[in-house]
Protein backbone atom coordinates (compact mmCIF):
# COMPACT_ATOMS: atom_id res chain seq x y z
CA UNK A 1 0.00 0.00 0.00
CA UNK A 2 1.67 3.81 -0.96
CA UNK A 3 1.44 6.08 1.87
CA UNK A 4 1.00 9.89 0.92
CA UNK A 5 4.62 11.77 0.83
CA UNK A 6 5.40 15.05 2.98
CA UNK A 7 6.64 17.67 0.87
CA UNK A 8 9.76 19.24 2.56
CA UNK A 9 9.46 22.61 4.31
CA UNK A 10 9.71 25.75 2.49
CA UNK A 11 13.59 26.88 2.85
CA UNK A 12 11.77 30.63 3.15
CA UNK A 13 9.78 28.95 6.27
CA UNK A 14 12.91 26.79 7.48
CA UNK A 15 14.63 30.60 7.78
CA UNK A 16 11.54 32.93 8.98
CA UNK A 17 11.41 29.95 12.47
CA UNK A 18 15.22 30.31 12.98
CA UNK A 19 14.42 33.86 12.85
CA UNK A 20 11.64 34.00 15.35
CA UNK A 21 13.81 31.13 17.64
CA UNK A 22 16.45 33.34 17.51
CA UNK A 23 14.43 36.47 18.55
CA UNK A 24 12.21 34.60 21.37
CA UNK A 25 16.05 33.52 22.65
CA UNK A 26 17.57 37.25 22.12
CA UNK A 27 14.28 38.69 24.55
CA UNK A 28 14.86 35.28 27.41
CA UNK A 29 18.52 36.89 27.57
CA UNK A 30 18.23 40.12 27.29
CA UNK A 31 15.13 40.38 30.06
CA UNK A 32 16.03 37.80 32.07
CA UNK A 33 19.24 37.17 32.40
CA UNK A 34 21.51 39.86 31.05
CA UNK A 35 19.93 43.11 32.59
CA UNK A 36 21.13 41.31 35.77
CA UNK A 37 24.81 40.68 35.04
CA UNK A 38 26.02 43.72 36.78
CA UNK A 39 29.82 44.41 35.76
CA UNK A 40 32.40 46.73 36.67
CA UNK A 41 34.80 48.01 34.02
CA UNK A 42 38.63 48.78 35.30
CA UNK A 43 40.54 51.46 32.80
CA UNK A 44 43.21 53.53 33.64
CA UNK A 45 43.63 57.22 31.60
CA UNK A 46 46.71 59.57 32.21
CA UNK A 47 44.52 62.87 32.69
CA UNK A 48 46.05 64.35 36.10
CA UNK A 49 48.81 67.13 36.67
CA UNK A 50 52.17 66.05 36.68
CA UNK A 51 53.43 64.80 39.46
CA UNK A 52 49.92 63.94 40.63
CA UNK A 53 49.14 60.18 42.57
CA UNK A 54 46.68 57.94 41.40
CA UNK A 55 43.15 58.85 41.64
CA UNK A 56 40.28 55.45 41.72
CA UNK A 57 37.52 57.29 41.00
CA UNK A 58 34.14 55.41 40.63
CA UNK A 59 31.49 56.36 37.90
CA UNK A 60 27.94 55.41 38.53
CA UNK A 61 25.23 56.35 36.07
CA UNK A 62 21.73 55.80 35.07
CA UNK A 63 20.37 53.28 37.74
CA UNK A 64 16.62 54.50 36.76
CA UNK A 65 16.09 52.86 40.53
CA UNK A 66 12.82 51.33 41.56
CA UNK A 67 12.31 50.05 45.28
CA UNK A 68 11.80 46.85 43.96
CA UNK A 69 15.33 46.62 42.59
CA UNK A 70 16.46 44.52 45.28
CA UNK A 71 19.54 42.79 42.92
CA UNK A 72 20.69 46.11 41.86
CA UNK A 73 20.93 47.67 44.78
CA UNK A 74 22.58 45.20 46.59
CA UNK A 75 25.36 45.45 43.74
CA UNK A 76 25.48 49.50 43.93
CA UNK A 77 26.20 48.92 47.50
CA UNK A 78 28.37 46.45 47.53
CA UNK A 79 30.85 48.46 45.10
CA UNK A 80 31.90 50.75 48.52
CA UNK A 81 34.06 47.64 49.00
CA UNK A 82 35.95 48.64 45.91
CA UNK A 83 37.21 51.62 48.34
CA UNK A 84 37.54 54.45 45.53
CA UNK A 85 39.30 57.89 45.96
CA UNK A 86 36.04 59.63 44.50
CA UNK A 87 32.69 59.17 43.37
CA UNK A 88 31.25 60.76 40.10
CA UNK A 89 27.73 60.32 39.50
CA UNK A 90 26.04 61.34 35.98
CA UNK A 91 22.51 61.29 36.87
CA UNK A 92 19.16 59.07 35.99
CA UNK A 93 19.20 57.69 39.48
CA UNK A 94 15.45 57.90 39.89
CA UNK A 95 13.12 55.61 37.65
CA UNK A 96 9.69 54.88 39.44
CA UNK A 97 8.13 58.22 41.94
CA UNK A 98 9.39 55.72 45.21
CA UNK A 99 12.81 55.33 43.70
CA UNK A 100 14.53 57.61 46.14
CA UNK A 101 14.07 54.25 48.85
CA UNK A 102 15.94 52.04 46.65
CA UNK A 103 18.93 54.49 45.99
CA UNK A 104 18.88 55.14 49.67
CA UNK A 105 19.87 51.10 50.43
CA UNK A 106 22.01 51.26 47.41
CA UNK A 107 24.07 54.69 48.25
CA UNK A 108 23.76 54.43 52.50
CA UNK A 109 27.50 52.74 52.01
CA UNK A 110 28.84 55.35 50.22
CA UNK A 111 28.73 58.12 52.82
CA UNK A 112 32.08 59.77 53.34
CA UNK A 113 33.32 58.72 50.34
CA UNK A 114 33.53 62.59 48.46
CA UNK A 115 31.45 62.74 45.48
CA UNK A 116 29.94 65.00 42.99
CA UNK A 117 26.64 64.08 40.62
CA UNK A 118 24.75 66.06 38.12
CA UNK A 119 20.97 65.33 37.11
CA UNK A 120 19.62 63.58 34.28
CA UNK A 121 16.07 64.01 33.02
CA UNK A 122 14.87 61.15 35.29
CA UNK A 123 16.04 62.76 38.43
CA UNK A 124 13.39 65.00 37.59
CA UNK A 125 10.36 63.57 35.37
CA UNK A 126 9.27 59.87 35.64
CA UNK A 127 9.93 57.76 33.39
CA UNK A 128 6.56 57.01 31.08
CA UNK A 129 5.84 54.63 28.42
CA UNK A 130 7.16 54.86 24.48
CA UNK A 131 7.86 52.98 21.58
CA UNK A 132 11.47 52.31 21.37
CA UNK A 133 11.35 52.44 17.05
CA UNK A 134 11.56 56.13 17.79
CA UNK A 135 15.17 56.40 19.01
CA UNK A 136 16.43 55.42 15.17
CA UNK A 137 15.09 58.74 14.42
CA UNK A 138 17.35 60.32 16.37
CA UNK A 139 17.34 61.87 20.01
CA UNK A 140 13.86 61.23 22.00
CA UNK A 141 11.64 64.15 22.46
CA UNK A 142 8.83 64.81 25.24
CA UNK A 143 6.16 64.25 24.30
CA UNK A 144 3.69 64.20 27.01
CA UNK A 145 3.40 65.96 30.57
CA UNK A 146 5.57 64.39 32.79
CA UNK A 147 5.39 63.01 36.60
CA UNK A 148 7.43 65.26 38.67
CA UNK A 149 9.74 63.40 41.38
CA UNK A 150 11.06 64.69 44.46
CA UNK A 151 14.52 66.12 42.98
CA UNK A 152 14.70 67.85 46.25
CA UNK A 153 14.67 64.98 48.64
CA UNK A 154 17.43 63.06 46.98
CA UNK A 155 19.72 65.76 46.70
CA UNK A 156 19.52 66.30 50.02
CA UNK A 157 20.36 62.73 50.53
CA UNK A 158 23.70 63.33 48.71
CA UNK A 159 24.53 66.72 49.65
CA UNK A 160 23.64 65.94 53.24
CA UNK A 161 23.92 62.81 53.63
CA UNK A 162 26.45 61.20 51.59
CA UNK A 163 28.82 64.42 51.43
CA UNK A 164 28.46 65.31 47.43
CA UNK A 165 28.45 68.29 45.99
CA UNK A 166 26.22 69.05 43.06
CA UNK A 167 27.92 70.33 39.68
CA UNK A 168 24.53 70.97 38.09
CA UNK A 169 25.37 74.47 36.15
CA UNK A 170 28.16 74.80 39.18
CA UNK A 171 31.71 74.32 39.49
CA UNK A 172 33.60 73.19 43.11
CA UNK A 173 37.45 72.45 44.39
CA UNK A 174 37.96 69.68 46.39
CA UNK A 175 41.04 68.06 47.68
CA UNK A 176 40.96 63.99 47.07
CA UNK A 177 43.71 61.30 47.35
CA UNK A 178 45.81 63.92 47.51
CA UNK A 179 45.26 65.26 44.11
CA UNK A 180 43.42 69.28 44.38
CA UNK A 181 40.36 68.93 41.48
CA UNK A 182 38.51 71.49 39.92
CA UNK A 183 35.48 69.78 38.43
CA UNK A 184 32.75 71.37 36.81
CA UNK A 185 29.45 70.45 35.08
CA UNK A 186 25.87 70.67 33.67
CA UNK A 187 22.28 69.68 34.08
CA UNK A 188 20.73 67.36 31.69
CA UNK A 189 21.76 68.82 27.82
CA UNK A 190 19.14 66.13 26.56
CA UNK A 191 16.68 68.34 27.81
CA UNK A 192 18.52 71.34 27.02
CA UNK A 193 18.90 72.50 30.87
CA UNK A 194 22.63 73.07 30.19
CA UNK A 195 23.60 76.76 31.46
CA UNK A 196 27.11 76.62 29.79
CA UNK A 197 27.43 80.17 29.46
CA UNK A 198 27.52 80.42 33.54
CA UNK A 199 30.98 77.79 33.59
CA UNK A 200 33.39 80.61 33.03
CA UNK A 201 32.20 82.61 36.20
CA UNK A 202 31.62 79.74 38.37
CA UNK A 203 35.04 78.79 37.35
CA UNK A 204 36.21 82.14 37.95
CA UNK A 205 34.86 82.01 41.26
CA UNK A 206 37.18 79.32 42.56
CA UNK A 207 39.94 80.84 43.01
CA UNK A 208 43.38 80.62 41.42
CA UNK A 209 44.21 77.09 40.41
CA UNK A 210 47.83 75.75 41.49
CA UNK A 211 49.92 73.85 38.51
CA UNK A 212 49.16 71.06 40.36
CA UNK A 213 45.28 71.29 40.14
CA UNK A 214 43.57 68.79 37.95
CA UNK A 215 40.15 69.89 35.56
CA UNK A 216 37.29 67.52 35.21
CA UNK A 217 33.82 68.15 33.37
CA UNK A 218 30.42 66.01 34.59
CA UNK A 219 27.61 65.90 32.46
CA UNK A 220 24.49 63.23 31.99
CA UNK A 221 24.04 64.02 28.33
CA UNK A 222 27.11 63.67 25.80
CA UNK A 223 26.23 66.33 23.32
CA UNK A 224 29.14 67.76 21.54
CA UNK A 225 28.34 70.90 22.54
CA UNK A 226 28.76 69.83 25.82
CA UNK A 227 32.17 68.13 25.36
CA UNK A 228 33.25 70.85 22.81
CA UNK A 229 32.55 73.36 25.13
CA UNK A 230 34.34 71.45 28.70
CA UNK A 231 37.69 70.66 26.59
CA UNK A 232 37.36 74.63 25.89
CA UNK A 233 37.37 75.06 29.51
CA UNK A 234 40.36 72.88 30.39
CA UNK A 235 38.57 69.55 31.74
CA UNK A 236 41.48 67.27 31.38
CA UNK A 237 39.02 64.74 31.74
CA UNK A 238 34.78 64.39 31.38
CA UNK A 239 32.79 61.91 33.09
CA UNK A 240 28.81 61.17 31.15
CA UNK A 241 26.38 59.03 30.71
CA UNK A 242 22.75 58.85 29.38
CA UNK A 243 23.57 56.87 26.35
CA UNK A 244 23.24 53.07 28.37
CA UNK A 245 25.84 52.14 25.68
CA UNK A 246 22.95 51.50 23.54
CA UNK A 247 21.20 49.10 26.00
CA UNK A 248 20.28 46.28 22.76
CA UNK A 249 23.84 46.27 21.04
CA UNK A 250 24.86 43.85 18.06
CA UNK A 251 27.49 41.55 19.15
CA UNK A 252 30.55 42.24 17.14
CA UNK A 253 29.71 45.74 15.97
CA UNK A 254 28.44 47.69 19.15
CA UNK A 255 25.30 50.65 19.79
CA UNK A 256 23.10 50.99 16.99
CA UNK A 257 21.66 54.45 19.07
CA UNK A 258 23.16 56.94 21.39
CA UNK A 259 19.95 59.02 21.65
CA UNK A 260 22.51 62.32 21.62
CA UNK A 261 24.46 63.27 18.73
CA UNK A 262 27.73 61.22 19.90
CA UNK A 263 29.57 58.94 17.57
CA UNK A 264 27.92 55.59 18.23
CA UNK A 265 31.45 54.19 18.71
CA UNK A 266 31.80 56.29 22.00
CA UNK A 267 28.74 55.57 23.34
CA UNK A 268 30.23 53.86 26.07
CA UNK A 269 33.43 53.22 27.83
CA UNK A 270 36.56 55.10 27.46
CA UNK A 271 37.75 57.03 24.45
CA UNK A 272 39.31 60.42 23.98
CA UNK A 273 37.47 63.37 22.66
CA UNK A 274 39.45 66.09 20.37
CA UNK A 275 38.14 69.46 20.19
CA UNK A 276 40.45 72.80 19.15
CA UNK A 277 44.31 71.92 20.25
CA UNK A 278 43.57 69.50 22.84
CA UNK A 279 42.06 65.73 23.23
CA UNK A 280 41.20 64.37 26.68
CA UNK A 281 40.13 61.28 27.93
CA UNK A 282 36.18 60.57 28.02
CA UNK A 283 34.37 58.46 29.75
CA UNK A 284 30.77 57.40 29.16
CA UNK A 285 29.02 55.22 31.17
CA UNK A 286 26.92 52.43 29.65
CA UNK A 287 24.83 52.87 33.24
CA UNK A 288 23.50 50.00 35.16
CA UNK A 289 20.20 50.38 34.87
CA UNK A 290 16.94 50.92 32.80
CA UNK A 291 13.57 52.11 32.33
CA UNK A 292 11.05 50.37 33.68
CA UNK A 293 9.06 50.49 30.92
CA UNK A 294 12.03 48.83 28.93
CA UNK A 295 13.57 46.10 31.40
CA UNK A 296 16.32 44.71 28.26
CA UNK A 297 19.69 44.79 27.96
CA UNK A 298 21.36 42.80 25.23
CA UNK A 299 25.06 42.30 24.40
CA UNK A 300 25.38 45.30 26.29
CA UNK A 301 25.99 44.67 30.39
CA UNK A 302 24.79 46.98 32.84
CA UNK A 303 27.97 48.25 34.44
CA UNK A 304 29.86 50.71 36.49
CA UNK A 305 33.14 51.83 35.76
CA UNK A 306 36.39 52.10 38.24
CA UNK A 307 38.21 54.89 36.26
CA UNK A 308 42.14 55.18 37.50
CA UNK A 309 43.03 58.30 36.37
CA UNK A 310 47.03 58.69 36.72
CA UNK A 311 49.37 61.54 35.66
CA UNK A 312 50.12 62.74 32.23
CA UNK A 313 53.72 62.42 31.15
Amino acid sequence: MLRPTRSPAHPALIALGAVGAAGVAAAVWGIGIERYLFTVREVTAPALAPGSTPLRVLHLSDAHMAPWQHRKQDWLASLAQLQPDLIVNTGDNLGHEDGLTGIRRAFEPFAGIPGVFVHGSNDVNGPAPRNPLRYFSGPSKRHREPTFLDTDAMDRFFTEELGWTGLNNAATRLTVGGNTLDLFGVNDAHREWDELEVLPEAIAALGPRDAGTSVVGVTHAPYQRVLNRFTDLGADAVFAGHTHGGQVCIPGFGAIVANCDIPLKQAKGLSTWSHGDRTVPLNVSAGCGHSIYAPVRFACRPEATLLTLTARS
